[in-house]
Order: structure tokens, then C-alpha cells, then sequence
């Protein structure tokens, strides 16, 4: 029961900085949309949602799916108040996972030397391991280029006009495409959390 409050505390304060870092990344580039409202703040309350925050972190951990995952509450921006038209929204999206990616890197480096030099070890580098390891996750996860997962903003700003009909297949049919994803498509995925967790950590989980 510990390590599941743990897995759940963890992925709560992941998805807050991912979302924090869309907000900033957004106010950098011009639109002040989610300072406004008072979410460019580490403060969980205000990013919450009760659903994808915590209950289905929770569900999933205790049905032992060997999967846990969720979100909060997408930081609100206004795509038309930012400096770049085209690559703009792109930016702001990509800004959720690089921060992912920058807090697996920082402690699964520490993790790594920590274990090497003898200053990290038991329950504080499995916890360790754990923050890398779903900080990863969300990243790999968030990269998919379904809506309305960040992936898809990315791809989107690369499409030539030519190409406006693939945004707008994947636009219509997210939602089964997401499913389909999912549960049929995320096994082929999830390996690459395992291996760059490896690279990054070489701990063993």
C-alpha cells in the first residue's frame, strides 16, 4: 500500500510540471492565459483532476495492471495570442514532456551515481526509480501523436497544407484511435520506457 501511495504521489507532481512547464512555455511566447488563472504554481489543488489525478492512478495500481498512468487538468492557452503562428502550439506541447525527460534524466543520474558511490540505496533509490521511471512514462506516452496528446500538436505543425486531411482523420477519430492505442498498440511501446530507463539508470526493476 506504501509504494502505490507513492506511485500515485509521484505521477500527481509529474503531471503537474508537465503541465506547469505548457503554461510557462506558452507565457514565454506570449499569451498570458494560464497566469492569469493562476496555474503557473507547483500547488497540486489547483491542477487536479479527480478522476485522471487519482482515481484512476489508484484503480489501476491496486487492480496489480503493472500499468499506471493519469493526468491533471490541461493548463488553458490561446494558441492565436502566441508569437509563432506554425510552430507556436507545437512548442507549448513539447515543453510537457521535455520536463518529464529533464526530471528522468536529473534523479536517474543521481540514481546511477548515487548507487555507484554508495549515498543512495533501498527505499530511497527505489523511490528514485520510481520518479524516473513514470517521468519517463508520461513523457513516451505524451509523445504519441494521437489528439490530444502533445505528440499530435508536434506532427501537427510539420504537416504541409497538402497533407490537412491526416489532422483532420486524426482529429475526427481520436477517440478510437486513442483505445486502439491504448489497448491494443501501448505493449509495442512500452519497451522503450523499460530501455531508456536501463540507459539512464542501469538499475534493475
Amino acid at each position: 500500500m506504501t509504494e502505490i501511495v507513492f506511485q500515485i504521489i509521484i505521477l500527481i507532481m509529474s503531471a503537474v510540471v508537465h503541465e506547469v512547464a505548457h503554461g510557462y512555455a506558452a507565457f514565454r511566447l506570449g499569451d498570458s492565459t494560464a497566469k492569469n488563472m493562476g496555474r503557473l504554481t507547483l500547488n497540486p489543488l489547483k491542477h487536479l483532476d479527480p478522476f485522471g489525478s487519482v482515481l484512476l492512478p489508484a484503480l489501476l495500481a491496486l487492480s496489480n495492471s503493472g500499468f499506471i498512468f493519469g493526468w491533471a487538468k490541461p493548463v488553458p492557452f490561446n494558441p492565436y495570442n502566441l508569437r509563432s503562428a506554425k510552430w507556436g502550439e507545437a512548442l507549448v506541447a513539447i515543453a510537457g514532456p521535455v520536463s518529464n525527460i529533464l526530471i528522468a534524466l536529473i534523479f536517474g543520474l543521481t540514481l546511477r551515481f548515487g548507487l555507484g558511490y554508495g549515498f543512495l540505496s533501498g527505499p530511497a533509490a527505489d523511490i528514485t526509480a520510481m520518479i524516473v521511471f513514470i517521468n519517463l512514462l508520461l513523457a513516451i506516452f505524451n509523445l504519441v501523436p494521437i489528439p490530444p496528446l502533445d505528440g499530435s500538436k508536434i506532427l501537427f505543425a510539420f504537416l504541409p497544407y497538402h497533407l490537412k486531411h491526416i489532422r483532420n482523420f486524426l482529429e475526427r477519430y481520436s477517440l478510437i484511435l486513442f483505445l486502439i492505442f491504448v489497448f491494443f498498440l501501448w505493449d509495442f511501446v512500452a519497451p522503450l520506457v523499460y530501455v531508456l530507463f536501463l540507459l539512464i539508470t542501469s538499475y534493475g526493476l
